[in-house]
């Protein structure tokens, strides 16, 4: 095979030639295959994908003021001349990220957990230093490299149709596009910090939303211990806390020959903006309530297990038992000219699937059930509801099918008591006073058993802070 392993490098190199471009900001030759037009080009293309998956959050005052910070930070960085296109996406998701050409993308979901402009800044910051380094373009053209080297290499070498020759060239494929996480990420971090102190911010709120970051990781951890499941990650690349990471401080201290006197926080000015905002889910994802699902625009509410875990993600309903063995999904689509009964028998092919016909708030419904699955059908304003159960092996199921099917009978119309709890949980200031404590503030919180340490952790207090006598704090309600 080492033939086979020279003409591979050869070809996965060959276009690299006739693709090299000065990058903005370091002014060496990177290797590139899209010219700053077909970057725009790329980028207004994936805009609008974007938008189908994400709504943007419908605030046109918080959409303006995230738009004046970011125009603010472009125009002191290194790449100018783009328009940026700066956009708050309605989605409780803990995330920021940019496209080619100038699109920046921050959720609500991370804005809940900021606590000054400064640190607003910072996250537009590093995602238009991803835009100017042309981090996107620079794996985009990489990726384009692999996949074009190992076409033509296979052409002129027929072993690479093998599965040996298809794991060689999958191993090269993926050594030409490594080296775009970490370094990246700090080359991201330190432009941030950067462009920070050109627009009169202090670099080391960088270091600040880095920290954020990881404390929603330990505090997920925290909770994951006690629903007995793997935690999330929300910043991988820190084993450690930021404060602690060396590479991490040297970067943004590299910011440091750009003196900053008096550095811009804006603490109340940014908190102000963000009252009153959308916690969690929105309205039109419906809201979930002590393992209650409750949707006003769709008028309609289902109960899940104690002690599962709920997803409401943007698409459909997720709930998964404590064991992580079994799962239920519930989605919505129209209603079809059948009725649930040969709806629910035809899904997934359960042509061999019993069928029961159960009284469901008096609604036209059926289940469908298998050995280790089942299917629920109810139809209700034109619209067919399906909640399906799975589970990983047939005694798993056994164990958790009467839960599921209480979980399709709890299937109702929304009562009016209900649609009062249907509203969307929201940020709030309260001025704290002397005595309080965010053990206190919980006690009344909509954000269940951790709501103390929630509460700690979307005002920057995580772990065991509490809030200082005359100071702003975010509370849910």
């Amino acid at each position: 095979m080492p033939s086979v392993m020279k003409i591979l490098l050869v070809c996965l190199a060959l276009p690299v030639v006739a693709g090299c471009a000065q990058n903005p900001v370091s002014g060496r030759q990177d290797f590139v295959m899209m010219s700053e037009a077909q970057e725009v080009s790329e980028g207004r293309r994936a805009d609008a994908d974007v938008l189908k998956q994400y709504r943007a959050y419908e605030s046109p005052a918080l959409q303006n003021y995230v738009d004046g910070v970011g125009q603010e930070l472009a125009r002191k960085s290194h790449r100018a001349n783009l328009q940026y296109r700066f956009t708050v996406l309605d989605t409780p998701e803990v995330n920021a990220f940019a496209l080619p050409g100038g699109y920046v993308y921050i959720t609500r979901g991370i804005l809940a957990y900021l606590s000054s402009e400064a640190e607003l800044a910072a996250v537009l910051g590093h995602e238009i230093g991803h835009v100017t380094a042309r981090h996107g373009v620079r794996q985009q053209s990489a990726a384009q490299v692999a996949d074009i080297g190992l076409a033509v290499a296979s052409i002129f070498v027929p072993q690479l149709n093998s599965n040996s020759g298809r794991n060689l060239a999958n191993v090269l494929g993926g050594a030409l596009l490594s080296g775009y996480g970490r370094e990246h990420e700090l080359e991201a971090d330190r432009l941030g910090a950067e462009y920070l102190a050109r627009t009169e911010y202090d670099p080391r709120a960088m270091i600040r939303v880095v920290g954020v970051l990881k404390n929603q990781e330990l505090f997920d951890a925290e909770i994951a211990k006690q629903e007995g499941r793997e935690p999330r990650r929300y910043h991988g690349l820190f084993a450690t806390h930021p404060d602690n990471d060396t590479r991490l401080q040297q970067v943004v201290g590299e910011s440091g020959h750009l003196a900053v006197a008096n550095p811009k926080e804006e603490y109340t000015k940014f908190l102000q903006q963000i009252d009153g905002m959308t916690f969690s889910e929105s309205a039109d994802q419906g809201v979930v309530r002590d393992n209650k699902f409750l949707h006003a625009g769709l008028g309609v509410a289902l109960s899940f297990p104690q002690g599962w875990r709920v997803l409401n993600l943007p698409d459909k309903l997720v709930a998964v038992n404590p064991q992580a063995e079994a799962a239920m999904q519930f989605t919505m689509e129209e209603q079809p000219p059948v009725t649930p009964a040969a709806f629910a028998r035809r899904m997934d092919g359960n042509s061999g699937s019993q069928i029961e016909a159960p009284d469901i708030g008096g609604l036209p419904a059926a289940i469908a059930t298998l050995p280790a699955a089942l299917a629920g059908v109810i139809y209700l304003d034109q619209k067919a509801y399906i909640i399906r159960g799975k589970a990983k092996s047939p005694a798993a199921f056994a164990a958790s099918r009467d839960q599921m099917k209480d979980a399709i009978r709890s299937f109702h119309a929304l009562t009016a008591a209900e649609r009062k709890l249907a509203k969307p949980l929201v940020i709030r200031l309260v001025t704290a006073r002397p005595g309080d404590t965010y053990a206190k503030l919980a006690r009344h919180s909509p954000l269940g058993k951790a709501a103390e340490n929630h509460l700690r952790l979307i005002n920057g207090n995580y772990p065991d802070g509490e809030p200082s006598p005359g100071q702003y704090v975010k509370i849910v309600e």
